[in-house]
Parts: structure tokens; C-alpha cells; sequence
């Protein structure tokens, strides 16, 4: 998927739990520089759901911006873990 800008806290733990709602399989990452790293892998439709999810008025904290792209599965791991 990509990273985002955000700030506050909770934005990696909705993404975690949203994307096991889910059913994908990936991680959610708190950088340095205060943006979360997200990865994820699944059907496309779930994993437009999650950009919604956290690009929505009812995400936590304040999102700055959403970057995402599309790339061909890697092989994540299965399950989705907050790093």
C-alpha cells in the first residue's frame, strides 16, 4: 500500500485492527519522522476498504496525507502485526 503523514496516536492500531477485520495480511509501522508505514497484501477490494478506513473523519489523530500504490504480492506473512 504506501505511507501517509499523520499525527496523534491510534492510527497504526486502527489500521492493525481494521485490516485483521479485513483479512489481510501485512504490517502497520510508526516511523521516526511520525508518518505510519503501511504494507499490505489481499483482494484489492479490502484493501481499498482500509485506504478508506484510514484516509476517513473518524480516523484518530490527524492524517496529513495518504501515498499509496499497487504493486504485485511479495508474500507477507500470514496475519497483520503493528512493527
Amino acid at each position: 500500500m504506501g505511507a501517509g503523514a499523520g499525527a496523534g496516536c491510534g492510527l497504526s492500531l486502527l489500521g492493525t485492527a481494521r485490516a485483521r477485520d479485513l483479512g489481510l495480511h501485512g504490517s502497520a509501522v510508526n516511523m521516526l519522522d511520525g508518518r505510519v508505514a503501511v504494507v499490505v497484501e489481499g483482494p484489492r477490494a479490502a484493501c481499498e476498504a482500509l485506504l478508506a478506513a484510514l484516509g476517513s473523519d473518524d480516523a484518530p489523530g490527524y492524517v496529513g496525507a495518504i501515498v499509496h500504490s499497487w504493486d504485485e504480492p511479495v508474500g507477507e506473512p500470514d496475519g497483520f502485526r503493528l512493527g
